[in-house]
């Protein structure tokens, strides 16, 4: 651990149960010894009512100067209002690689305990890059779009990842056998990509048939790359195999910068309440504690956490305790020691 280092972070605590478990995850962080100083902007809606903008400009430029930001959950309106901010920022930053870790917590009850998922998600292009129009009343078209330098440096950071990790395996996800030429050069970049990595097996499935096979046989998959639309399904899926969205981290990274935040929602029916579960958060934050160099620090808050969830005393709700947030905490930083 850096005793001399101070990290710059640039945090977003969000809306809804975001400044709850943010908060929490920060008196975590506080007690690993590694020094932090925070620069706290709104997103969103609250932004908007304070500044005007629902991403401020000081919030861009925050992110760019400190490069590495921590985030929680902020709303985003379906079917209308403002844009995700998380698209947004992804855009902005050019955070082209979304990761996501599923791994089974002990001491849970799932249908498939010790599942162990990497998922690696391009985070740019596909459907997302927002190029919807109506055509005639009554028709809307929206345009996915797939390049080859997205899809190849998406599949080179997935190989590079295995190789760096240990894993063994990694399947390309598509359905280019009905759109044979977006998806197909998504498959034939991340081939190409493949026969530099002779030490990696390397597969390909089609989207629908992996999202059965996740569900009736998890283990067949190590590592799994796919792009945009697809990814964010099936890692949501995959989240649901250790038991939710509560449970697993994420983080977007690019070549300059890396946004860590927790995937699930804001959850305002419980906002303010002291019910959130803060997990999520932080295991995205044990993640920013490893690409910091910190590993000494996130391997001591990984091993506490894994204490409370294996002696099942001090849990949540969500996960069948009756815990709340800041008793989770507590019990965290009891076992950090």
């Amino acid at each position: 651990m850096s005793e001399a280092k101070t990290h710059k972070i640039t945090l977003i605590p969000g809306d809804g149960i975001g400044p709850e478990v943010t908060q929490a995850v920060l008196r975590i962080l506080e007690a690993t010894g590694v020094k932090f100083e925070w620069e706290r902007f709104a997103a969103g809606a609250e932004a908007f009512e304070i500044h005007g903008e629902y991403i401020p400009a000081a919030l861009y430029e925050s992110i760019a100067r400190n490069r590495v930001a921590l985030k929680g959950p902020v709303t985003t309106p379906i079917g209308g209002g403002f844009k995700s901010i998380n698209v947004t920022l992804r855009k902005k930053f050019d955070l082209f690689a979304n990761f996501r870790p599923v791994r089974a917590l002990p001491g849970l009850e799932t249908k498939w305990p010790g599942v162990d998922l990497i998922i690696v998600r391009e985070n740019t292009e596909g459907e997302y890059v927002g190029l919807e129009h109506e055509v005639v009343p009554g028709v809307v078209e929206s345009i996915k779009v797939i390049s080859e330098k997205g899809s190849t440096r998406i599949a080179r950071f997935a190989f590079e990842y295995a190789r760096k990790h240990g894993r063994k395996k990694i399947h390309s996800i598509h359905k280019a056998n009905i759109m044979k030429l977006s998806d197909g050069l998504f498959l034939r970049c991340a081939r190409a990509v493949s026969e530099e990595f002779p030490d990696i097996q390397y597969g390909e499935h089609l989207i629908d048939n992996t999202c059965m096979q996740l569900v009736m046989n998890p283990f067949q998959y190590d590592t799994l790359l796919l792009e945009n639309l697809y990814g964010d399904i099936v890692s949501d899926l995959c989240a649901g195999l250790v038991g939710g969205l509560g449970l697993v981290p994420g983080a977007n990274l690019g070549t300059e910068c890396a946004i860590f935040e927790a995937v699930h929602g804001s959850a305002p029916d419980i906002a303010g309440k002291n019910l959130a579960n803060p997990t999520a958060l932080l295991q995205s934050a044990i993640l920013m504690l490893r690409h910091l160099d910190e590993s000494t620090a996130a391997d001591k808050v990984q091993k506490a956490l894994e204490t409370i969830y294996s002696e099942r005393k001090t849990l949540t709700r969500d996960v069948g305790g009756a815990a709340g947030t800041t008793q989770f905490a507590d019990a965290v930083l009891s076992a950090m020691g």
